[in-house]
């Protein structure tokens, strides 16, 4: 059982406050449910430890984790700023009422229509990932007639141990320009000689769902080295640094990541003690953690359906969910736990397969869960499912995407609508020609 889920005395799982069962019941499945404490708590968290341990510092949730309005609503009463990367993402934030100060604009390859929405808002800065990018911010800050503020991404050729899809400091990799062969100097040079655009600090990221310090602490020994180089060479001050996220969480009993403020500390420590031993001007720190603040606060609930045994190979458990609302799985093998949640008491006695009832043989959430021997009508509780799950989820085979509930002290309320048959149909038009 995961750290925030606890068992009632009738024998369910309760998340949140509220009893999962009858969170199905109310809601339908599948179901994102959302726990508001824990979100809070890990916001605060982060908060409290760069307060301590390096003042200068703003949090930032990494919006592509879980987007929507209520959860800017809860980033923004903790006192947390949020990093964005499309113009939905960028108009979700300004909806909900964030102030555009608080916002980052990332992206490899922004648009100028994205670009000018980011300007008009006036958000803090834009992170320019390359030669091009820059080239559009400089030519769409110069027509809008006002100076962009720029981070630029650099790439320090840190490899993190993690999956190969995510992670994004490598030296192949689409993010970034390379501080080894002289590229992010170059670039950064050109920004600084530019009538548009201003020149902020340095932005990496080294990947996601990384369990150790060591690569963070690499990164801060990069990018001040760098710091370094600039000033003395150049005369160019960064006022900040933004080291990103990527900081794992549990998805399974096995998974050993260290509390997430140990990430912000060990990275707050070095900067400060690199800031120190180098001699450079202290810049801000700026961390933009996602996963670790809405992954574990989330879980998924589903319906037990059809149940296929085919003897002495497997036996397979369908939801009715599947690759559609998570398709984490099926796209880089990602694994989870799961349990009965009207059962939840029950020890385990047969180890199954979770399938999707997608028209896809790759369909299928967990390979192996040890389970209470199922039924149909049975509820299944996904742990970890806060962060890219309803983000990635799509509308294959025309389902609907799952709604989401946000739930604290046991009151349950909706933060994402369901959909229905004809949300799916809205948009969709039969040209004359085809009618008769």
């Amino acid at each position: 059982m995961h750290g925030n889920q606890k068992i009632n005395e009738r024998g369910h799982l309760v998340f949140g406050g509220a009893d999962c069962t009858e969170l199905a019941e109310r809601f339908g499945t599948p179901l994102y449910v959302m726990d508001e404490d824990r979100i809070r708590s890990v916001c605060r968290g982060y908060r409290k430890a760069l307060a301590e341990k390096y003042p200068d510092s703003t949090v930032c949730y990494a919006s592509k984790a879980f987007c929507c309005q209520a959860i800017y609503c809860i980033a923004e009463s903790e006192g947390l700023g949020a990093d964005v990367v499309s113009g939905g993402e960028l108009f979700t934030a300004l909806s909900s009422g964030m102030d555009a100060d608080r916002l980052y604009f990332h992206g490899n390859n922004k648009q100028a229509h994205e670009i000018s929405a980011a300007l008009d808002a006036g958000v803090h800065a834009l992170v320019a990932d390359g030669d091009a990018d820059f080239d559009l911010i400089e030519e769409t800050a110069r027509r809008v007639g006002v100076k962009a503020r720029v981070l630029v991404r650099v790439n320090p050729g840190i490899e993190a141990h993690t999956h190969e899809f995510i992670q994004t400091a490598k030296a192949d990799s689409k993010f970034g320009v390379a501080l080894a062969d002289g590229t992010a100097e170059a670039l950064i040079e050109r920004i600084d000689r530019s009538d548009f655009v201003e020149f902020l600090g340095l932005h990496c990221h080294v990947g996601s769902q990384i369990f150790e310090l060591q690569p963070f602490q690499l990164a801060v020994d990069a990018l001040t080295s760098f710091a370094a180089l600039l000033g003395e060479k150049h005369g160019i001050v960064v006022r900040e640094m933004n080291f990103g996220g990527g900081f794992g969480i549990r998805y399974l009993e096995s998974d050993r990541p260290y509390e997430p403020y140990a990430y912000a500390e060990a990275i707050a420590e070095r900067l400060r003690e690199r800031v120190e031993e180098i001699g450079i001007p202290a810049p801000r720190l700026v961390l933009e953690p996602g996963r670790s603040i809405v992954g574990e606060a989330g879980m998924t609930l589903y319906t037990v359906g059809a149940i296929k045994e085919i003897p002495n190979v497997r036996k397979y458990l369908s939801v009715d969910g599947g690759m559609y609302e998570n398709p984490r799985p099926a796209l880089y093998g990602a694994e989870y736990e799961a349990v009965l949640a009207n059962r939840a008491a029950e020890e385990g006695a047969e180890t199954v397969s979770i399938a999707g009832k997608c028209c896809e043989s790759g369909d299928v959430l967990i390979k192996d869960a040890v389970l209470p021997r199922a039924r149909r009508g049975d509820v299944l509780a996904v742990f970890s499912t806060g962060a890219y799950n309803y983000s990635m989820a799509s509308r294959y085979n025309r389902n609907p995407v799952p709604p989401v509930v946000l739930v604290r002290d046991g009151e349950a309320d909706y933060i994402v609508r369901p959909e229905t048959y004809e949300d799916l149909i809205a948009r969709d038009a039969i040209p004359a020609r085809l009618k008769r």
